[in-house]
């Protein structure tokens, strides 16, 4: 079957290498998956990316945990999926219920354990979630990663109601996912680019209010006198934003930690913390499989649709890493299998 490998961490993604393996064979718990689609989050430019670093990658490695495809074998012991079913790949496959726990998200697909940028793949089958019927394989590929980490952070953790705001920084795939899942809920929703374009399909999309972050530098202080604050932020800049999230929540708040997309420096004062009693929490593991069942049901009934930006073919597996790289997308970059 054809797969690729990080073999090497390079800067230019030259390390990601298309090879020839075996088609693997399910264990007695396991299923075989006919991988159709997958797609690209930071994480995996972090474990690509010689500039880069990602605890726990061990290389070569099958990349991305995001995939989905169909079930074309079952092992002896497997009761709960069935061939023809249509599944999305797990990102932590031993974490399939209950609270997070160091041993539950020991193992990650793409990173330790190889992942979906292959024609075939093995599953435990308690760890896959089946896809709702209303999206293709392709928005299928988009779940496990971005949609799952906003799922959580805002209805799993943050138990959002209609009656609360939520800041999302950017248009990339949490942010998107935050913004929609936000918007089915009923909460009203600030989102900041610095893109205009991509400010103006935010609000095509639900966002009640946008800001340009080029030209309202001091974005957190403007959303605390806008609105008095935000109830929940979505932070994947890391520290170079935190201080301004922080600054747009309101009291009693919360701030969803989820990305360093900013970058490792910068400082973070205490006082708005303390002053305003806000909760800052970071996200480890994704989320359980349960979560993914609970969230899949909910894309079903509201008949939500993922946001791709752009889909490549598999041959251009390294120009969709540089491509992700660039910044310049909004929503989810797929690579097509079939």
């Amino acid at each position: 079957m054809k797969a690729y490998e990080v073999q090497d961490a390079t800067s230019d993604y030259s390390g990601i290498v298309e090879v020839e393996r075996d088609r693997p064979e399910p264990a007695a718990d396991e299923v075989l998956v006919e991988i159709r689609a997958a797609s690209l989050n930071y994480r995996d430019l972090a474990i690509a990316n010689e500039d880069l670093t990602y605890p726990g990658t061990e290389l070569p490695v099958v990349p991305l945990c995001d995939g989905a495809g169909e079930v074309v074998a079952v092992g002896e012991d497997v009761r709960r999926l069935s061939e023809g079913a249509r599944v999305a790949t797990p990102f932590a496959p031993d974490w399939v219920d209950g609270p997070v726990a160091p041993e539950k998200i020991a193992r990650t697909t793409g990173g330790n354990v190889d992942g979906a940028l292959a024609e075939y793949a093995t599953f435990p089958a308690d760890s896959l979630a089946v896809l709702p019927d209303n999206l293709s394989y392709e928005q299928g590929a988009t779940l496990t990663c971005a949609g799952l980490t906003a799922w959580r952070e805002l209805r799993e953790e943050g138990d959002l109601t209609a009656d609360e705001t939520v800041l999302v920084l950017g248009t990339g795939g949490v942010s998107t996912f935050a913004l929609q899942f936000a918007t089915m809920q009923g909460a009203d929703v600030f989102v900041t680019s610095s893109s205009d374009e991509k400010l103006e399909r935010a609000r095509e999309l639900g966002a009640t209010w946008t800001l340009n972050y080029e030209e309202t530098t001091e974005w957190g202080e403007a959303v605390q006198e806008d609105v008095g604050g935000v109830d929940h932020v979505i932070e994947v800049g890391g520290s170079g934003t935190l201080q301004r999230s922080i600054e747009a929540t309101a009291f009693d708040g919360h701030v969803h930690l989820i990305g360093v997309l900013s970058g490792p420096e910068g400082q973070v004062h205490p006082g708005p913390i303390l002053q305003k009693a806000v909760t800052v929490k970071g996200s480890m593991g994704v989320g359980s499989r349960a979560m993914f069942d609970r969230m899949n049901s909910a894309i079903e009934a509201a008949d939500l649709e993922p946001v791709i930006d752009r889909t490549f073919g598999f041959d251009e597996a390294r120009e969709a890493y540089r491509y992700v790289e660039a910044g310049e997308h909004q929503g989810k970059v797929v690579i097509s299998l079939e």
